[in-house]
Parts: C-alpha cells; structure tokens; sequence
C-alpha cells in the first residue's frame, strides 16, 4: 500500500488574508492619525500663534509662522501689570486647595452614604443627587450675598471653603458606588480587632479607593484651574486674578490687543494641566482598568 501523504494547506489564502489584514490596519491607523490632527490643530495653531506677530496671526493661519516673534513670551510674562507667575500662583493655590477640600469632604461624605444607616439617608442621597441638575447660575446670587456678607468678597476663600464642605455632588456618587463594591466584611473584620469608624475609613476604605480619589483629584484639578465665572464674580483685584482672568487683560476693546502675548502666555497656562496629567497619568490607567474589571 503506497503511504498517504498529508496535503499542505494553500499558501495563497493565507497570503490574502494577511493582506487584508495589514490594509485593515493601516486604514484604522490612518483614519486615527488623521482625527488626531484634528483634535491637536488648535493647539498647535495656538502654539504657532505665540511666535507670531500679531498682524500675522490672523491673516496667516498656517502653522509655519512667516516670522517668528519669541519675544511675545517675554512681554506676555510682564505685560499685564503684574508678572505672569503671579496668576499662575493664584492659581494654584486655588486649584489645590480645590482638591484638597474635594477629596477630604467627599471621601467623608460617600464613606457616610455607602456604610452608615441613619434617618432619612435614602432623602438626603436624593437630594444630593438633585443638584447635580441645579445649574451653578441659579445659586451663584444667592452664594455671592452669603460671601458678601462674610466679607469674603475678593479672597480666595469663596474659591476654596466650598469645596470643604462636599458641594460636588458628581464626585461624591463617584465615591459612593465604589466603596459599595469594597466588601464589608473589610469592615466587619476591623472592627474585630478593636477599630473604631474612622480608623476604618483611614486606613482601610481609603486605601482601597485610590482609583477614585486620582479620578476626583483630576477632574477637580482641570475644572477649577479653568473655571472663569467663579473667579470672574468673586476677584477685582488685578493681585488675585488667576490665570483665566490674567489672560483677558491682554484684550482690550477700545485699544490695541496683544494676541501673540495672549497665546504665549496660554501656552504657558497649558504646563500645569500637563504636568498633573503626567503624574497621575499611571493611577488614572490603573484606575481604569481597576474600574472595568469590576461587576
């Protein structure tokens, strides 16, 4: 009997199927190029505007600029009155300070709706929820006569005490439905060993919700460092304007305007919000993927 030799699959499917696939690939990765120009144009136009003149900005919008102006960083630090770090200053002391009342006070307030069982929690929850669809303007006059009152008026304070308080409704859900899926028996096992409520919320819940602490942190950081309205109703003084209200003395309706300073020291302002994004950038993935393995 004459041996039956096995039969060698066709090389030429296999070649159109990895042909195929490649042209898949580089459709996909074209098409997501091409949206991330999209998406970086402005910013890039933007960073090209800072180097030009500012008759040529808007009368040559490409991105190679004809000249270059550098000296727009330069007077974009010291034109406005007062240097430019000084905005960058305020600032930061507001957005900090933002973050932290944001992660204190929310972090208590979902400990206290995921674990405790008091009176009317079920309402209070409700109500909590409610003013997620209050809009800021409906409560901004009332909160101004509050802070006028409190001589708060052209302080930082009407920035920063609020968050103290646990006003960020969106955050403290955020918190709540992810100390609900950290197990109890956590809790049941700690307070075994003698702990009380807090050194529970201390040492093991707030351990266990890094995730949504970096995700507070962040979303807080970004919000406030480019919140314009708050600062704008509650700053008079040139020496307390943050960097939003910094970069509107640059325009001027009945004189000149300085756009390539504007741009230049926009791009400057954009430095912070990078540099958080870098640094959290791992705990934000890690956050991600922590949440989408869950349930």
């Amino acid at each position: 009997m004459s041996a039956i030799t096995p039969s060698r699959p066709s090389v030429a499917p296999l070649k159109k199927l990895r042909s195929a696939t490649g042209s898949r690939r580089i459709l996909v990765h074209t098409l997501l190029i091409g949206v991330a120009i999209v998406m970086l144009y402005p910013l890039l136009w933007m960073l090209s505007s800072s180097l030009k003149p500012d008759t040529e900005i808007f009368t040559h919008p490409g991105l190679i600029p004809n000249a270059l102006r550098p000296e727009n960083y330069s007077e974009g630090w010291s034109g406005s009155g007062n240097s430019f770090s000084l905005y960058i200053t305020n600032s930061l002391i507001v957005t900090i300070g933002a973050v932290i009342g944001n992660v204190v006070s929310c972090s208590l307030a979902a400990y206290a709706f995921a674990r405790f069982e008091f009176r009317g929690k079920k309402i209070w929850f409700g109500i909590m929820l409610g003013t997620l669809m209050l809009p800021m303007q409906a409560t901004l006059i009332p909160q101004y006569t509050i802070f006028y009152n409190l001589t708060w008026i052209n302080t930082f304070l009407p920035l920063i005490v609020p968050k103290f308080l646990a006003v960020d409704a969106f955050f403290i859900f955020l918190m709540v439905q992810f100390i609900r899926s950290i197990p109890r028996e956590l809790d049941q096992a700690a307070m075994m060993d003698g702990a009380n409520p807090f050194q529970i919320y201390w040492k093991i819940i707030l351990p266990l919700m890094r995730p949504a602490l970096v995700t507070t942190t962040i979303f807080t950081f970004i919000w406030t460092y480019d919140d314009f309205l708050s600062q704008l109703v509650y700053l008079q003084q040139n020496g307390r304007f943050t960097v939003p209200l910094g970069l509107t003395l640059f325009l001027d309706k009945t004189s000149g305007s300085s756009y390539g300073a504007m741009f230049a020291m926009s791009t400057l302002a954009l430095l912070p919000t990078l540099i958080c994004f870098l640094i959290f950038q791992k705990r934000l993935v890690e956050g991600l993927a922590t949440s989408g393995m869950k349930g």
